[in-house]
This record gives C-alpha cells, structure tokens and sequence, in this order.
C-alpha cells in the first residue's frame, strides 16, 4: 500500500497546526485585553471575558511555543465549549445558524492537540529529549 506523500510530514504538521491554532488564539486573548489588533468591542474586559481574555492570550502564548501544550490545550478545548454553550447555543441549535462554527472547531483542535501532544517544534519535545534518566 503506498504512502500518502504528506504522511512523512504529519509530525511537523502537528506542530504547524499547533502553532498556528495558538496564534490565533493569542489574538483572541489580545483583542480583549488590549484591544489589540483593534476590534469593534474594545479591551478592557471585565467578568468572564476577563477571564477568557486571560486563558485565550496566556493558552495561545503557550501553544505557540509548544510548553505544556497538553492541558493547555485541554483548557482551551474546555473554554471553547463553554463560549459555544453561553454564547452561541441560546441563538439557536446548529453551528452554521448560531455563527458557533468557529467555536465548536477550536474545541475540537485543542482537544486533538490535547491528546496527540506538542509535535516535535516545540519547547515541550526538547524538554522531553533533554531529561535524562532518573537515578
């Protein structure tokens, strides 16, 4: 049976999506507490977006780098699903009507990031290369 041409790219890959899911979610993070890059909502968050605004900047920071990646990832994946069920979900039962798209597949990428782990490209796998046995 014949590989797939990318199959030999699948770890980095992981890495790459890794990285890009946590800038994206840097950004998230940023624009709730610092209004940066420039949203219609403004920064200075307060209540649960605070605490939102905290997890994306922090988690994203994190994931870009690839520390903790695992229960970072896990965290995000849970604040994802609570932003789909307070925010979207009132709106109405399906993603595509409640615009809830996005949500829902940010769940669902940490979640695999969460149980596939960092990738090679990260500060996590040179960690685990350099920790040598315990005596």
């Amino acid at each position: 049976m014949a590989t797939f041409f990318l199959s030999p790219w699948s770890a980095r890959l992981l890495s790459v999506l890794r990285i890009v899911a946590g800038l994206l979610m840097l950004f998230h993070g940023s624009q709730k507490l610092f209004n940066w890059p420039p949203s219609d909502h403004g920064g200075g968050a307060s209540g649960l977006m605070l605490v939102a605004g905290i997890l994306e900047f922090g988690g994203g920071l994190l994931l870009v780098i690839g520390l903790f990646t695992r229960p970072v990832a896990f965290i995000l994946s849970g604040l994802m699903a609570v932003a789909y069920f307070m925010a979207h979900a009132p709106q109405g039962l399906l993603p595509i009507v409640n615009q809830g798209e996005l949500a829902v597949l940010y769940c669902f990428v940490y979640l695999y990031l969460a149980a596939a782990g960092p990738g090679p490209w990260s500060v996590d796998a040179a960690r685990s290369r350099n920790v040598g046995p315990v005596v």
